[in-house]
């Protein structure tokens, strides 16, 4: 799952994924249940890809934090987005040693761990890290066709 498929909708709840598009709406799926719906184009939508955690030197995108996160937890659910801010911040902060902690409110550290919980339960983190060993193996087959290829010739 891309986090570029991935969108947070002003006024709804929870994440939606991209089921398809035209001029005037999206067709979006809610991850937490299931179900599809129209969404007029004029709403706020934010792709989850476009979205970064400000830190003092310079912006980390979200797929980053996500990463951090799933390696310090050993690929387990991180802390609830209903803890107490600090232990939200303090968690955080144990992972991105320069996070902004002015510009970085605590409403976005709730968002933040939601979604990383809903994305775990739904198998996102498993299935970025499958990928790209399918990906090498395709490319050394590919590789290796074009080497045989050439010495016929």
């Amino acid at each position: 799952m891309e986090l570029t498929d991935i969108l947070a909708i002003s006024g709804k709840p929870g994440l939606h994924k991209l089921v398809s598009s035209n001029n005037a709406r999206l067709i979006v799926e809610s991850l937490e249940d299931g179900k599809k719906r129209p969404i007029a184009a004029t709403n706020k939508i934010s792709s989850l890809g476009d979205i970064a955690i400000f830190t003092m030197e310079e912006d980390v995108p979200l797929k980053k934090v996500f990463d951090l996160i799933y390696k310090k937890t050993g690929g387990k659910e991180a802390p609830g987005h209903k803890e107490e801010a600090r232990v939200l911040r303090d968690y955080l902060s144990d992972i991105l040693d320069d996070l902004d902690h002015e510009r970085v409110y605590d409403s976005d550290l709730r968002k933040l761990f939601q979604w990383y919980n809903l994305l775990l339960n739904k198998g996102a983190f498993e299935e970025t890290e499958e990928a790209p060993a399918v990906e090498d193996a395709e490319i050394e087959e590919i590789t290796t066709n074009d080497s045989e290829a050439d010495n016929k010739e």
